[in-house]
């Protein structure tokens, strides 16, 4: 998860995809506090770890920038057995969340006593692999973050993460509407934009994807624990009023209004999926030009037979 950014101006209100930074982080430290990380990220990290064999680098260095509710640590070290592993979590109880769940004495053996952990990420290229499985509708400033992973990443190193995608409970935004209740969630980012976003943080041949889950319960009690597992409602623009008791029922009550043509609950799951590669930096001609030495030796290095 990001840092919260600044808020929007107050005289132009706050856009679709922005979040509430405080609704934020309650958020964070909510779910650090649960047991496991949320059930849908466990199944996101998994369809993320089967698009990896489809990249023949090989990371040396891969960094996981979301581990405490990424439920990625053992699919990556699967995926990559002999490179060293590196985490980073900006948020200080997710922070040690991440450290409590590393399996310590096994982790240590493997690295030598180095714990992974980094406390920011690297200003400079030094990893092939920058890995955030489900954060990316968190960020409460996602050109920064994409200039962090951008910077953080080796010549040639590639980033891939995933996140929520603006049609995510599309069902419950006219419930909300009727009653009055503000919006439901968030919009998020498109995929589209993204990728824009992407190329414009300076990354190369970036791939979007997107998934839609029909996801169903048999009680609105159900459907609400889960939705709750996966965090709450970060919309700048929520329900403001008291939510009481009578609240409480009226929301069940409106729920049972979802139900299919099976008698289940349904709601739609959209999933953003991305990935990018850090190119070689072009040098340009003119009457005076500067490149730094880590630029330079790249597009020698690159130039070289075998290169």
């Amino acid at each position: 998860m990001s840092e919260p950014a600044a808020s929007p101006s107050s005289n132009k209100g706050p856009r679709p995809q922005d979040l509430d930074a405080a609704a934020l982080r309650h958020h964070a430290r909510r779910l650090a506090r649960a047991g496991q990380p949320p059930w849908l990220h466990v199944e996101v990290a998994r369809r993320m770890a089967e698009r990896l064999p489809f990249i023949k680098l090989q990371p040396a260095r891969v960094l996981d920038a979301s581990p405490a509710l990424g439920a990625s640590g053992n699919l990556l070290r699967m995926a990559y057995p002999n490179a060293e592993m590196l985490w980073h979590e900006a948020d200080g109880v997710l922070a040690e969340r991440a450290a409590a769940v590393r399996a310590p004495n096994w982790w240590r053996k493997l690295r030598g006593g180095h714990s992974g952990r980094i406390e920011a990420l690297p200003a400079r290229p030094e990893v092939e692999l920058l890995w955030s499985n489900m954060a990316l509708h968190t960020c409460t400033d996602l050109p920064a973050v994409l200039a962090q992973w951008q910077a953080s990443l080796a010549v040639g190193g590639f980033v891939m993460f995933s996140g929520l995608g603006p049609d995510s409970f599309v069902e419950l935004r006219p419930l909300y509407a009727r009653n009055g209740w503000g919006r439901s969630a968030p919009d998020w980012w498109d995929m589209h934009d993204i990728g824009d976003l992407v190329l414009k943080a300076g990354f190369a041949d970036p791939v979007m994807d997107q998934e839609t889950l029909r996801l169903t319960w048999a009680t609105p009690e159900s459907l609400l624990a889960d939705l709750r597992a996966l965090g709450g409602n970060l919309a700048p623009l929520r329900f403001a009023g008291l939510r009481g008791r009578a609240w409480h029922r009226r929301l069940l009550a409106e729920l049972e209004t979802l139900r299919d043509a099976d008698g289940r609950l349904a709601l739609t799951v959209e999933l953003v999926f991305g990935h990018a590669f850090k190119a070689a930096p072009r040098l340009t001609v003119a009457e005076e030009t500067r490149v730094s030495v880590d630029a330079l030796r790249a597009t020698l290095k690159k130039g070289r037979p075998g290169g």
